[in-house]
């Protein structure tokens, strides 16, 4: 089954929005480098869900072939290196897996 891999950032004061994009376009790269990862998206929320989005500026859900995959997108060297821009540019993350 696949995983929902769910990540919301809260980003630090003064990230720009080159910054957000070379974020997001990093991350959507890992697509076919890292074995399991079916895709990956990443944007900010709807307006809409602002009142509830408790300071998360932007989200990011990834979807990958099933829960053994996860081990493996964790420790990808790809992965690692969106990991690195994410600390730079967050103040605050919180990840949710889900399995359907």
């Amino acid at each position: 089954m696949p995983v929902y891999h769910i990540v919301l950032f809260r980003l630090k004061e003064g990230v720009t929005p080159a910054q957000l994009s070379a974020f997001s376009e990093t991350a959507k790269g890992m697509v076919g480098k890292i074995p399991g990862l079916i895709s990956l998206e990443c944007g900010k929320p709807l307006p809409i869900c602002l009142p509830r989005a408790h300071g998360f500026d932007m989200g990011l859900v990834a979807v990958l072939e099933k829960s053994d995959t996860v081990a493996t997108y964790a420790i990808h060297p790809a992965h690692l290196e969106v990991h690195k821009l994410r600390e730079e540019l967050c103040d605050e993350t919180l990840a949710y897996d889900l399995e359907f």
